[in-house]
C-alpha cells in the first residue's frame, strides 16, 4: 500500500491540518515507458497556498479529493524506460505519495554526486532559478546599485541577496527575527538587515539602511513592508514581484498605498513574474548557479523536516515563517 496525502478541503483564511487527508492506495501496474519511483525529498512552497484557492491564477487549482503535488526528488526503483535506470534519481512536479508510477515527461535526472539531492529542489532547482532569473531579467542590476530583498531569509530571498553581492550591489535584507537577520549577514553576506517584527517605522528603517535610495526591490511578501519600500525608491527603480506571502491567507481584498504616483514620479518599473516565463533560459541559469555553488561563491541553508506524514505541518510552518532558507521534507 502507498501512503498518499489528499487535498481534503479549500481553506478559508489560514490553512490548517484539517485541509489535508491521509489515505492509502494500491500499487499501480508498471507499463512500458513508465517508471516506479520512491519519494526522497518533497518541496513545500508559498505558491501552493494559491493553488488551494479556486480563484483563477496562472496555474490550475488543486482538486478537492485528489493528491496535492509539488516539486519532488525521487529514486527510480523500477524502470520500463530505456532512458532511466533503477537507482537513478529524478526531479519533477509529482503528487504527494511515498511511491508512484509515472511517465517520464517533465522529469529530469539529478546527480547526487554533484550536489545533495535536496539542493535540486532549492538553490539549483526552481528556487535558485527564480532568484537568478527574476533579478537578471527584471531587475537588470548594475554594479553599485542598492537592492532590497523582503522575505530575505527564505529560500528565494537568501539566494537573491547572494547573487546581488556577486554582481556588486549593496544588499539589504528584511526578515522576521534577530536570528534570521544575523544569519543574513554572517552566512549570506548581506550589507544591512531589518527585523520587521521589532521595527516601528519601516519607511524610516529602509531609508537608514539605504541612504542612497533603493534601485531594485525583490518582493516576496507584499503588504505594508512593500508599501514602505515605495517611499524610498530611486528614479528608474525596478520592483520585481515574486510573491506576496503576507496576504495569501486574507479573506478580503487587501488595501495599501496606491503605487501609481510612485511609479510615475520615479519612472519606475513594477513587474510580476513566474519563473516559467523564462523557461528558455533555465539551462544557462542552472549552469551559472551550479558553477557558483561549486566555486563556493553561493551557499544555502535548509530546514529539513523528517517524515512523509509531517509534510502538511511543514507547509503550515513555512507559511508562518518558521523555516530558514528552503523548507523540504525528507521522506
Amino acid at each position: 500500500m502507498i501512503d498518499t496525502i489528499l487535498f481534503k478541503s479549500r481553506p478559508v483564511g489560514e490553512p490548517t491540518l484539517d485541509n489535508f487527508e491521509f489515505t492509502q492506495e494500491e500499487t499501480a501496474e508498471l507499463k512500458d515507458g513508465q517508471l516506479r519511483v520512491k519519494a526522497a525529498y518533497i518541496s513545500v512552497d508559498p505558491y501552493l497556498r494559491g493553488r488551494m484557492s479556486a480563484a483563477k491564477s496562472y496555474i490550475p487549482p488543486f482538486e478537492v479529493g485528489k493528491p496535492l503535488l509539488s516539486g519532488m526528488v525521487a529514486e527510480v526503483i523500477e524502470s520500463k524506460n530505456e532512458g532511466f535506470k533503477k537507482g537513478e534519481f529524478v526531479s519533477g512536479m509529482l503528487p504527494w505519495k511515498t511511491e508512484q508510477v509515472v511517465a517520464t515527461e517533465g522529469l529530469q535526472k539529478v546527480d547526487p554526486n554533484l550536489a545533495p539531492l535536496s539542493a535540486y529542489l532549492g538553490i539549483i532547482g526552481m528556487t535558485g532559478l527564480t532568484a537568478y532569473l527574476g533579478l537578471h531579467e527584471i531587475g537588470k542590476p548594475k554594479e553599485g546599485e542598492t537592492l532590497v530583498v523582503s522575505g530575505a531569509a527564505g529560500a528565494v530571498g537568501s539566494v537573491v541577496g547572494q547573487i546581488g553581492k556577486l554582481l556588486g550591489l549593496r544588499v539589504i535584507g528584511i526578515a522576521g527575527s534577530d536570528e534570521k537577520t544575523a544569519m543574513l549577514k554572517s552566512k549570506f553576506g548581506f550589507d544591512a538587515t531589518i527585523n520587521y517584527k521589532n521595527t516601528e517605522n519601516m519607511q524610516q528603517a529602509i531609508a537608514e539602511a539605504a541612504p542612497n535610495g533603493v534601485d531594485i526591490y525583490f518582493d516576496n511578501v507584499g503588504g505594508p513592508i512593500s508599501d514602505a519600500v515605495l517611499f524610498n525608491i530611486n528614479r528608474f527603480a525596478r520592483m520585481i514581484i515574486c510573491g506576496a506571502i503576507s496576504v495569501y491567507n486574507n479573506t478580503e481584498i487587501p488595501t495599501g498605498v496606491a503605487v501609481q504616483p510612485f511609479l510615475v514620479k520615479n519612472s519606475a518599473l513594477m513587474q510580476g513574474f513566474i519563473v516559467s516565463n523564462y523557461a528558455a533560459k533555465f539551462p544557462e541559469a542552472a549552469k551559472q548557479l551550479a558553477t557558483w555553488l561549486q566555486q563556493e561563491k553561493l551557499t544555502y541553508t535548509e530546514t529539513v523536516v523528517e517524515g512523509f506524514k509531517n509534510t502538511p505541518q511543514a507547509f503550515l510552518d513555512m507559511m508562518n515563517g518558521k523555516n530558514k532558507g528552503k523548507m523540504v521534507v525528507k521522506v
